[in-house]
């Protein structure tokens, strides 16, 4: 791949790929990102330590260099990624339209997103419901108020579980359920 020199001398240049790839191995360290996250990080830093850039887009080809390398080494995956981040927020009780939203504000592309909502759908028996009764659990709304209050929230608790991403059906199915009812599945996840 040929580079154009947005450096005027090409041992500044050599230190500024070496400091991309740098600051990509610390980040990867701590982080598992995807692509784009990692890319506006490396641009950050990079505008932090060298004030005087010619031209953005000929740094972002630095960049996409440097991650492109990082990705044939394998030590950097939207795949996996995708996968890793639609598993940990569904137990942090997101609605499938929530995971999937993440994941697109992430970078992730869509063949990725929709093979973990796949993934999900297979191995989870009914996610929304289950998660959505996390989510009633944690903000303790809807079965989890007191019985003579669930009447007067109930628009409340309704509007909280739509702005969560889930569908009015399993919104009001979750909602209906009896307290005692509620705290078996509670004990289910």
């Amino acid at each position: 791949i040929k580079i154009m020199n947005p450096i005027k001398n090409k041992k500044d240049l050599e230190a500024t790929i070496d400091d991309i790839r740098n600051f990509a191995y610390l980040y990867l360290e701590k982080y598992s990102p995807s692509k784009q996250q990692l890319r506006i990080y490396l641009f950050k830093k990079l505008i932090k330590k060298r004030q005087k850039i010619s031209s953005k887009r000929e740094i972002f080809n630095l960049i996409d260099n440097v991650i492109f390398s990082l990705v044939d080494q394998k030590l950097l995956s939207d795949k996996y990624y995708s996968d890793a981040k639609s598993k940990a927020f569904l137990r942090r009780g997101y609605s499938l339209n929530k995971i999937r939203y993440s994941l697109i504000k992430k970078g992730i592309d869509q063949k990725y997103i929709k093979a973990s909502i796949s993934k999900i759908k297979e191995n989870e028996s009914d996610p929304d419901f289950f998660s959505a009764i996390k989510l009633c659990k944690k903000r303790r709304i809807g079965p989890h108020r007191e019985e003579n209050n669930r009447p007067l929230f109930y628009k409340k608790d309704i509007s909280i579980l739509a702005r969560a991403g889930f569908s009015y059906e399993i919104s009001k199915r979750v909602l209906d359920i009896p307290k005692e009812e509620f705290k078996k599945f509670c004990k289910m996840i």
